[in-house]
């Protein structure tokens, strides 16, 4: 029944589902990008469903709140209080340990407005988990959405990243002008001055 409702959603906001070039790994850390609208989530929620996934993901802990929390949680929520943020990626990388299945999406801008930089607990989770990370997106422009090839982090951060660039090149969010340039700080602090 939710495979139907996923496909009617697609079909209402017309986007086409990109099949995906290998198998979506049944341990990993999911980019979802670009993030730049609320209707971005319902959007990667429904091309999930439509390509068996079941994914997790992270979100404030307001979302939880009330009548919506069983919802949020139902629908592979995870709250996160962003103020207690200093252990997350160990708890998370954690969790990695305890599941067979687990397709964590980690919102990388941490916001809907470009932003100069992504957040690196996606990375940094991928890397102590020792997990691929997949490449999801969203793409308003050609009204495409579903998942691209997984990446095994090597540690080399903008060789790493260079791949991540690759792929979102040229997608952009529901919302133009909006989309950021994969890029992270860390970048800039494992380049040799």
């Amino acid at each position: 029944m939710l495979g139907l409702v996923a496909r009617g959603w697609l079909a209402l906001w017309r986007f086409k589902n990109v099949e995906a070039p290998s198998p979506i790994p049944d341990r990993c850390v999911m980019i979802a990008a670009p993030h730049t609208s609320n209707w971005d989530f319902p959007l990667t929620l429904a091309l999930a469903k439509v390509n068996g996934v079941h994914i997790s993901w992270l979100g404030k802990t307001e979302l939880f709140r009330g009548p919506m929390g069983p919802i949020m949680r139902r629908l592979g929520g995870i709250a996160v209080q962003r103020d207690a943020a200093g252990t997350m990626v160990d708890d998370l990388a954690a969790e990695f340990a305890k599941r067979d299945t687990f397709c964590l999406v980690v919102p990388v801008e941490g916001t809907r407005s470009r932003s100069e930089y992504w957040k690196s607990g996606f990375y940094r989770i991928a890397r102590k988990a020792d997990v691929p990370i997949v490449f999801a997106f969203v793409d308003g422009t050609t009204r495409t959405g579903g998942f691209g090839p997984a990446l095994t982090p090597t540690g080399v951060v903008v060789a790493d990243m260079d791949h991540v660039r690759a792929f979102y090149a040229g997608k952009e969010g529901l919302r133009r002008g909006r989309t950021s340039v994969p890029r992270l700080r860390d970048e800039e602090r494992s380049v040799p001055a």
